[in-house]
């Protein structure tokens, strides 16, 4: 277990030390692609909510809303359309 959490621990300090660049980058887009992602869900609902349209917002649509963009957000609409009970 502590041969496991120094291995862990030395990792995380290589990632920091040599490769702050790449790290911080990922970290910058994942962040930018959450924001976004929970935006798009939260317009669709604001828009839809007019339609009788509303998609739930957890972890599952936003993660797949901020991974896949506007395709995530149609993909989640036409669900939610075709199979209302999901």
């Amino acid at each position: 277990m502590t041969v496991l959490l120094g291995l862990c621990f030395f990792i995380l300090v290589f990632l920091i030390v040599r490769m702050p660049r790449l790290l911080f980058r990922f970290i910058g887009t994942s962040t930018v692609r959450f924001v976004v992602g929970v935006l798009l869900l939260l317009l669709l609902n604001g828009l839809g909510n007019q339609f009788g349209l509303y998609v739930p917002i957890n972890i599952f649509t936003v993660l797949l809303s901020a991974l896949f963009g506007f395709f995530g957000v149609g993909a989640l609409l036409v669900v939610q359309v075709f199979l209302p009970g999901v």
